[in-house]
């Protein structure tokens, strides 16, 4: 395995050299891609600084973007970059920059991403495990997850869950033009299009930690598009399946 860790980021800069330090301290092996909006803190900065020090140089990598693009275009851009480096990236593990995953699931991740497709880090699998969340923004997180399920019939626990693992094949199959959700939306149709055109998916429980720099990037915007986008999945022409992959094809 060659894994890449793609972590989106506007305005990260207090936390992001703990986070990069755990992480490659769990997958010594891995590799990380940040994909900085133009934060206006200096993420970038801090990023190209921290990639030239001798312990992860040819490790960590910087795609800056020239604005606020949105989350789910920021994992589109890093997905993109994972399926035309020369370096053939596989799995492709997405990651919040803002300490909310622990980078010590990310071995379980990679163990569990050998006979599957995709592998979701779950906050609800088997009860719950959501750490300094205030009550109204955890019956919203449950409640979303509610619905997503009833509407797109994908049975996963935490369909809008970030912390999500996928392999370079089944992403070259649902291909990043599909995906055009933002906010927590386009975690859905990562997870719908890969049950889709038929991708074993895994869940993992995980712990969830409230974000521990900064602020939130939850809006009212996101939520609503959220309540939209379940129905333009379903409905959507873009499900169909890719030309020339079989029913059922693993």
């Amino acid at each position: 395995m060659n894994p890449l860790i793609v972590i989106p980021t506007y305005n990260e800069r207090a936390s992001l050299p703990g986070l990069l330090a755990r992480v490659f301290s769990a997958v010594p092996r891995a590799s990380v891609l940040v994909v900085d909006d133009s934060s206006p803190d200096g993420t970038s900065r801090l990023v190209r600084s921290l990639a030239g020090r001798g312990a992860w140089k040819g490790r960590l990598y910087l795609l800056s973007r020239p604005r606020k693009m949105g989350l789910g275009s920021a994992y589109v851009a890093g997905f993109r970059y994972a399926l035309t480096s020369r370096r053939r990236f596989d799995p492709v593990i997405q990651m919040d920059a803002d300490g909310s995953h622990d980078p010590n699931a990310l071995p379980r991740f990679l163990h569990a991403l050998r006979n599957h497709d995709m592998v979701v880090g779950s906050r609800y699998l088997g009860g719950l495990r959501v750490i300094d969340w205030p009550l109204p923004r955890l019956l919203l997180s449950l409640g979303a997850n509610w619905y997503a399920r009833l509407v797109t019939g994908v049975p996963v626990s935490d369909l809008t869950g970030g912390f999500n693992g996928i392999r370079r094949r089944m992403l070259g199959l649902i291909s990043p033009e599909r995906l055009l959700s933002q906010g927590y939306a386009f975690q859905v149709e990562l997870k719908y299009f890969c049950r889709k055109f038929g991708g074993r998916i895994a869940e993992i429980p995980v712990v969830f930690t409230g974000r521990m720099e900064g602020r939130s990037k939850m809006s009212r915007s996101v939520i609503f598009e959220a309540i939209w986008a379940v129905w333009r999945m379903r409905f959507s022409r873009r499900g169909s399946r890719p030309a020339g992959l079989p029913k059922g094809a693993r």
